[in-house]
């Protein structure tokens, strides 16, 4: 099995370039506003998913990841932990080949579920601050 860090660098560096940013909203004040724009900085294509299907950093939203009309890589996830394991089982049906659970969002049933239909994960880890370790 994969370490994280293993797991880290492959989802940011080999995974693909298409992230659904789940619960990225235009409100500047949440987490997800400012790590979808270090994304876009370190060469992603952010999609924001939000029930307002809000533009976020000049990308179209969507409601959800199914109205997504194209492939997505990854999914950023910013939702609360009882409802990130829904979002990760979108993410398998979706398609994507990697699922990221932000800091503090945390399901260990996902996690089995999500690895077991073959799809890279980390959990409670933040994709702006491991892109620098990167080096």
């Amino acid at each position: 099995m994969q370490s994280d860090t293993e797991t880290i660098r492959k989802i940011l560096t080999e995974s693909g370039d298409t992230w659904a940013v789940v619960g990225l909203s235009g409100n500047r004040s949440r987490a997800a506003y400012g790590v979808a724009a270090v994304l876009q900085r370190f060469g992603k294509r952010i999609v924001p998913v939000h029930p307002k299907a809000e533009t976020v950093h000049g990308e179209q939203g969507y409601a959800s990841l199914a109205d997504i009309p194209f492939p997505v890589d990854v999914v950023d996830v910013f939702v609360n932990s009882s409802l990130a394991g829904a979002v990760a089982d979108e993410a398998v049906a979706k398609g994507a080949k990697a699922v990221w659970f932000q800091l503090d969002v945390i399901d260990r049933d996902a996690y089995e579920r999500t690895r077991a239909a073959g799809l890279d994960m980390v959990m409670d880890r933040c994709p702006a601050i491991e892109i620098p370790k990167l080096g």
